[in-house]
C-alpha cells in the first residue's frame, strides 16, 4: 500500500486541485498564444509574397551597409 509523503498529506486537497487546474490553464494559454503568433506569421508571409516591399527593404539595407563599409 503506497503512502502519501507527510509533506503532501499536510496540504489540503483543494489547494492541490487548484494548483493542478492552474497548470492546465497556463498550458492552454500558452497554446493559444502560439496559435495567435502562427496566425500573424501566416498573414505577414501572405502579404510579403504578394508585394515587393520586403525585397526593396533588404536591397536598401544592404546598399547602405555597403556604402558605409567603403
Amino acid at each position: 500500500m503506497s503512502r502519501v509523503p507527510t509533506s503532501l498529506s499536510r496540504i489540503p486537497w483543494r489547494l492541490r486541485l487548484a494548483a493542478s487546474e492552474q497548470a492546465g490553464q497556463a498550458s492552454t494559454e500558452y497554446a493559444l498564444v502560439l496559435l495567435g503568433a502562427a496566425a500573424v506569421a501566416l498573414l505577414v508571409t501572405g502579404w510579403a509574397t504578394h508585394t515587393d516591399r520586403i525585397g526593396h527593404l533588404l536591397d536598401t539595407v544592404v546598399d547602405q551597409v555597403l556604402r558605409r563599409a567603403r
